[in-house]
């Protein structure tokens, strides 16, 4: 069973699902776009019922008390902020921290900023983020792939065009892998006056002024082949830009949206992870 959580920050208070005992071994998850905690759903019951301490906000521009106006708010810097300050709030010195799509690129910076915190990083579809500029500037198919980011990023009337037709642009965007209920949650959120600018803002914050070096944190990535936004090269390079303990995971035939398309199979996953480490 999952439960509610308000978690307040200087920035504000993050909404947030949870599941397991206050005392079990703090794991935390951080959702992508255009999704929300609710991502997480399975994995939360999952670690939860082994014992953990399972917590998924929803993040920057999700959580409606925590939804700044301006692109520049949405940096990496921000984004990475939220989860310490996060995990300071629940009390958690050193704690697993999950990540799948944009929540992924935030979890490889927490770790390679500040590997003192983190037990482990388990990273979903996202490769490194040196993996993933590398391909994009180099690999002509990851360049297709990642065309729609530029998009997004300069074209003002993307939010008029995914919410027209009752969202059937964003609704299309799942391609129709995700639990419907999901979907209509998301779109629901998303929907709200200035949600989906929020959202699309983590995209308009332009690169972080950090360069991203190697993640010493024990990782695991799991990549899927048929994800239209990562090619295989990206997901391959990344290796490189782990010196600590790395373990890859593919999944065949499975799109972007591991988390809710094979849940059994990704929870599977991480309690395997995490119980070895």
């Amino acid at each position: 069973m999952t439960e509610y959580l308000s978690i307040p920050t200087a920035a504000g208070t993050f909404d947030a699902l949870a599941a397991g005992p206050a005392d079990g071994r703090p794991v935390l998850l951080l959702h992508g776009f255009p999704e929300a905690a609710l991502e997480w759903d399975h994995q939360l019951r999952a670690l939860g019922a082994e014992g953990y301490r399972a917590v998924a906000p929803d993040q920057r521009g999700y959580s409606p008390d925590v939804r700044p106006e301006h692109p520049a708010d949405y940096g990496m810097d921000d984004l990475v902020g939220d989860v310490l300050a996060i995990a300071d709030e629940l009390g958690w010195h050193r704690f697993d921290l999950v990540g799948h799509d944009w929540g992924a690129a935030v979890a490889w910076h927490t770790a390679e900023r500040h590997p003192g915190r983190l037990r482990t990083l388990t990273a979903v579809s996202v490769p490194h983020p040196a993996a993933l500029g590398s391909a994009i500037r180099d690999d002509p198919d990851q360049q297709l792939r990642s065309q729609y980011m530029r998009e997004w990023r300069h074209d003002k009337t993307t939010e008029r065009r995914m919410l027209a037709d009752g969202a059937e642009a964003l609704r299309r965007m799942f391609e129709w892998k995700v639990p419907r209920e999901h979907v209509e949650e998301y779109v629901r959120r998303l929907s709200e006056p200035g949600a989906l600018t929020a959202a699309l803002n983590w995209y308009r914050a332009g690169t972080p002024d950090h360069r991203i070096g190697k993640v010493e944190v024990p990782t695991l990535y799991v990549w899927s082949t048929e994800d239209v936004a990562v090619g295989s090269t990206a997901a391959l390079d990344t290796e490189n830009w782990v010196s600590g303990p790395y373990e890859f995971q593919m999944i065949e035939d499975v799109t972007h949206w591991v988390p809710e398309e094979v849940p059994e199979a990704l929870s599977a996953l991480l309690l395997d992870f995490l119980g070895r480490r």
